[in-house]
């Protein structure tokens, strides 16, 4: 789905029939759409078209309840149950901070986790040796695999190919020692 302006928080209208409406798309979008929208990086604010009353708090509630119930628990027995006690003690006031940073953390763990394997495609690819287990793999399924009817090796257009032929003895040697010595390294890693 297409956000024509990311840096903004998405508005959705509610209208007195509580359809939601999304003014960037102007069309009629559920909680779960609205939950995707927020899965993927969005901010989002739902505003109530005749009040102007904020009700994004009430709907990310409302998500949340209904992935609850849906069996879908991310939030413990515990964490409930504390959230339920906070609302009705004076560290009310401590518990909306320390959430606040609690994801904070989370959020800034998973960036940089995600920045160390963004500039991997496959963390695997980095590992010496990789490019030629890669090849040796490939070019034991088309030995093994070769002979089914159906099957079509990685890159191939169709069974006739040259290059889908089963490999000679003098191959599969080859790949043999180069496996031998891939788990020699690695062992040594």
């Amino acid at each position: 789905m297409a956000h024509a302006n990311t840096d903004k928080p998405l508005l959705i209208k509610r209208y007195a029939s509580r359809r939601l409406y999304n003014t960037e798309t102007s069309d009629y979008v559920t909680l779960e759409d609205i939950a995707g929208f927020i899965r993927a990086g969005r901010e989002v604010q739902i505003v109530d078209l005749k009040s102007g009353d904020d009700l994004t708090r009430q709907y990310l509630l409302q998500i949340v309840a209904e992935h609850e119930s849906k069996g879908e628990n991310v939030l413990p027995i515990n964490v409930l149950t504390d959230l339920v006690r906070s609302y009705t003690t004076e560290v009310q006031s401590v518990v909306p901070q320390f959430l606040a940073a609690s994801f904070e953390m989370l959020r800034d763990g998973q960036s940089k986790m995600l920045e160390n394997f963004g500039s991997f495609p496959n963390p695997m690819a980095s590992m010496p040796g990789f490019d030629a287990m890669r090849k040796q793999q490939e070019a034991f399924m088309k030995t093994v695999m070769g002979g089914l009817p159906g099957w079509v090796g990685s890159g191939s257009s169709g069974p006739d190919r040259e290059d889908d032929k089963p490999a000679s003895q003098d191959e599969l040697d080859q790949i043999k020692k180069q496996l031998a010595e891939l788990q020699s390294k690695l062992s040594k890693l």
